[in-house]
């Protein structure tokens, strides 16, 4: 009976997946090209239920962690999907109007242009470390660019995703946007899509692209990877700590931007130790008090204690930030660590750690710190700290990264005018700005062929003629 149940369950979330897919497939057909009010008014209907659930959301992810600072939430994800939002409104427009493209010579009375117009109906599906942000992001792209969407959150997101599907159909009709709870991630992936964008794991992003193939969908893969920083030694190291640990330790480390690694000028290692120490326990003196979040269940903090076990085991100190008892079995808590000395076998330097663990790297020269760096998967984030233009430029032209931020770690992402994207192991494609809104659009050239034209010319049958044309094309036309 149960079995029985279940499959009921799983026949019916799959078959609703296919009802909603044709649905809108059927609306992109009544309104291939929708018009800039329309699109505004999505936008404007999306950005209205995230600032009047701002509460409701911030509870939600919290149930979903265990224990996730509502601040974090507001700040990090409420606060820059409305952001995006309202980047995406304001340029909506100019974003949409025909480009003017330069005709050739030879075609010199024809006109050219380009016209951003519609992919169809795009997927969406979003991991649970911001389960939110990472949802609504390429939404306000895939929105403004015309198209209908289906948003898949992850299992680990249930709450939030009952709460977003409920006040998304109180709002918004499913023939535009719909976020379906339920639904697996492989039987969502082999919808024939016209776009498919996904975040999320190197391994699930694989799985994704070869059910996405069968299709021929896009897609656009954000994947994450080991995201290196690197402190100058002319740079303030308790600054550029106060910044570091940020980025590092907020969300508890599960952030695919989060630095993963970082390497310090030998002779400083000792003060970066003592600063991070200082700077940790200022942030979070009571790691309990609901503004230090939990590992988001019970495999990711298993993996995290034997990641600190291995690295223990393999000849690393690993040193507590905060006072008192490092793992708190009960709220999934692992309190900030650092690893020093680590080696190439340890876990932590071979696989993304997202959680709240950072190695601890010494150099003493610029080049070994590049020569390592390139030595490895190309990460989406590359974080650098220095206040000398030589060196800037040294790091930014002989490495390949998804992004940058200099000076910081992580906020590259939250630049709304600016593409973002990995590059090989950390992704493919990007969104945020014009160049998100070109992601999710098809760029459709259009040759207009004038009343007055001699290409009627280049008609046959072939003569001299033709040969003495093609003479006159080749020196003359630039």
């Amino acid at each position: 009976m149960a079995q029985t149940a279940q499959l009921k369950t799983f026949v019916t979330i799959e078959n609703e997946a296919q009802r909603i897919f044709m649905l809108q497939r059927a609306a992109c057909q009544r309104e291939p090209y929708p018009a800039y009010e329309v699109r505004l008014e999505l936008l404007g209907k999306v950005e209205k239920i995230l600032i009047e659930n701002t509460d409701a959301i911030a509870d939600a992810i919290n149930t979903d962690y265990g224990c996730r600072s509502k601040v974090e939430t507001r700040i990090l994800e409420v606060f820059g999907c409305v952001d995006a939002l309202r980047d995406s409104k304001k340029k909506l427009r100019k974003w949409m109007k025909p480009q003017r493209r330069r005709v050739a010579m030879l075609y010199a009375t024809g006109k050219n242009q380009v016209i951003p117009q519609p992919k169809g109906v795009v997927g969406i599906v979003s991991p649970w470390n911001y389960p939110l942000f990472l949802a609504v992001c390429p939404l306000a792209n895939a929105i403004a660019a015309g198209n209908r969407c289906m948003i898949k959150l992850a299992a680990n997101s249930s709450a939030l995703c009952a709460l977003l599907a409920q006040k998304f159909n109180e709002q918004i009709s499913q023939d535009s946007v719909a976020i379906l709870p339920g639904v697996k991630a492989r039987d969502f992936s082999t919808l024939p899509f016209d776009h498919l964008c996904f975040t999320g794991s190197a391994n699930a992003g694989r799985e994704v692209m070869h059910s996405a193939a069968d299709n021929l969908t896009p897609v656009t893969l954000e994947l994450g990877g080991k995201s290196p920083t690197v402190i100058c030694d002319d740079f303030d190291l308790e600054t550029a700590a106060e910044r570091l640990l940020f980025g590092k330790f907020i969300n508890a480390g599960q952030t695919c931007l989060a630095p993963d690694y970082v390497f310090v000028p030998e002779a400083k290692r000792d003060q970066f130790v003592a600063a991070a120490q200082r700077i940790v326990r200022q942030r979070y003196p009571d790691p309990a008090d609901g503004s230090y979040t939990s590992l988001i269940d019970g495999k990711a903090y298993t993996r995290i204690r034997a990641a600190m076990e291995d690295a223990r085991s393999r000849g690393a100190t690993v040193m507590p930030l905060l006072e008192g008892a490092s793992c708190d079995d009960t709220m999934r808590r692992i309190t900030p660590q650092l690893i020093l000395d680590p080696n190439e076998e340890m876990i932590v330097m071979q696989e993304e750690i997202f959680g709240p663990l950072l190695p601890v790297k010494t150099y003493k020269t610029l080049d070994e710190v590049i020569d390592y760096i390139n030595s490895k998967d190309r990460p989406l984030g590359l974080y650098f700290f220095s206040n000398d233009e030589r060196v800037k430029e040294k790091i930014l032209y002989n490495t390949i990264s998804g992004g940058v931020t200099i000076n910081n770690c992580v906020y590259h992402v939250t630049q709304h005018d600016m593409p973002f994207g990995g590059i090989g192991a950390s992704g493919m494609g990007h969104y945020h700005g014009y160049e998100g809104f070109l992601e999710f659009s098809k760029l459709r050239s259009v040759f207009t062929q004038p009343k007055i034209s001699a290409l009627h010319l280049l008609y046959p049958p072939y003569t001299k003629f033709h040969s003495r044309m093609y003479e006159l094309m080749i020196r003359f036309v630039r």
